[in-house]
């Protein structure tokens, strides 16, 4: 048997609470698991205790029985310090695509060009407004 310790959804419509639970991965998600091991509040501000809460010796036990956390709940035994940090590939995820960056780039080159044609006649307006000046 497959075993997984994920998150089970509770609660309302946008008002989720979550269990952590031991289940069979083929599952529902919310549907039938072996044990719960605790509970989950997004909801929480992230610095309260009560925003995770977990059973360490049962967790720990069905790690030990080979039960694969998933990749958030790896993320909270990580900071609860029972599982180490392992390394995860940024794949670059939030970097453009190419014809965004195209139009950024044409964007760029716009607003150069416009700055540069703004500030030739500024400067070539101000000799003349100081001569003006002078001649008054």
């Amino acid at each position: 048997m497959a075993m997984k310790i994920r998150l089970a959804r509770g609660g309302s419509k946008k008002r989720p609470h979550y269990s952590i639970v031991a289940a069979d991965s083929r599952m529902p998600r919310d549907g039938r698991f072996i044990e719960k091991l605790g509970t989950y509040n997004p909801l929480l501000a992230k610095d309260s205790e009560d925003r995770v809460k977990m059973d360490v010796e049962r967790v720990k036990y069905w790690l030990g029985e080979g039960a694969q956390p998933t990749d958030r709940i790896s993320r909270m035994l990580e900071a609860a310090g029972i599982v180490e940090k392992k390394q995860r590939a940024n794949l670059k995820k939030a970097e453009p695509g190419k014809k965004a960056k195209d139009r950024a780039a044409e964007k760029a080159a716009k607003a150069a060009a416009a700055a540069e044609a703004a500030a030739a006649p500024a400067a070539e307006a101000t000799p003349e407004a100081t001569e003006e000046q002078a001649a008054e």
